[in-house]
């Protein structure tokens, strides 16, 4: 007899949410999830995307799941929130079609590599680093001293690198060509009623709109069924505490200029 959460459920829309930065806790979240769904047979997926992308190799792995299991037969509809920008986008363009709110945050497709020069500063204090490496370029967008010339080429073919293959994937996800994508894929951002005029998504509406076309395609009823969430983010306690948007808020952005320091972001930075 198998077990429970493996039980079939050929008549369950399944739903996964995707808010706020991609990282690797986001990444495990989501990717559990979508084993769920794939082990329970869902024949749907309602994929709802609030996020303003995040690291790379995270988004990637999301988009590579959603891909599998659209491949093991289960219609996954994507439903733009607030914001779905650069890997929001490179994660969503995975899914069969897309759903947007006409005033949607989209777009931002491109790479970012940011360091911090800290030498000033360091100078100012009477701290300085002695480095010892291996190679020319080991230490690399190093706080305490400038990109040389030959760095900056270096690090701006890898990010030229790692924007056509964010470019392949979108080409790909909306049936468009590579040159028509390198047409709007400069960073801009557009709303989502802009975006339905450039490809990037199918038509515009709420998630409900995205619920019952997921519906539709996998042939349930769109008028009675209800989505079963699967991977919830856990409560917080800090998420009980007044002025709980700020503080979530400096911590992102703080997460973002230190832990992601020299990391390629698929990200939207305003």
């Amino acid at each position: 007899m198998p077990w429970p959460w493996r039980r079939k459920s050929r008549k369950t829309l399944a739903r996964v949410v995707i808010e706020g930065p991609i990282a690797g806790g986001t990444r495990e979240r989501v990717l559990k999830a979508l084993r769920q769904v794939e082990e329970r047979e869902c024949p749907a997926l309602l994929l709802r995307i609030d996020t303003p992308g995040g690291t790379v190799g995270d988004s990637q792995e999301i988009h590579a799941a959603l891909l599998r299991l659209r491949d093991k037969g289960c219609r996954v509809v994507a439903s733009f929130g607030n914001i779905s920008a650069s890997g929001g986008v490179y994660v969503g363009v995975a899914a069969e079609r897309i759903v947007s709110n006409p005033g949607t945050i989209t777009g931002s497709i491109g790479v970012i590599l940011r360091g911090n020069n800290l030498s000033r500063l360091l100078e100012r204090v009477g701290i300085s680093f002695e480095t010892v490496k291996s190679g020319l370029y080991k230490d690399i967008l190093s706080p305490d001293r400038a990109l040389t010339a030959d760095e900056r080429t270096l690090l701006q073919g890898l990010i030229d690198s790692s924007y056509d293959q964010f470019v392949a994937a979108v080409a790909n996800g909306r049936g468009l060509s590579e040159d028509v994508v390198r047409g709007f894929a400069d960073g801009r951002v557009f709303t989502g009623a802009q975006a339905l005029a450039l490809g990037m998504v199918d038509e515009l509406g709420d998630e409900d709109t995205a619920r019952r076309l997921a519906a539709r395609l996998a042939g349930l009823d769109e008028h009675e069924l209800r989505p079963t969430t699967f991977g919830k983010p856990a409560k917080r306690l800090l998420s009980f505490l007044p002025g709980r948007n700020l503080f979530a808020s400096l911590q992102e952005a703080l997460s973002l200029e230190l832990a992601w320091s020299g990391q390629p972001l698929w990200l939207w930075r305003p």
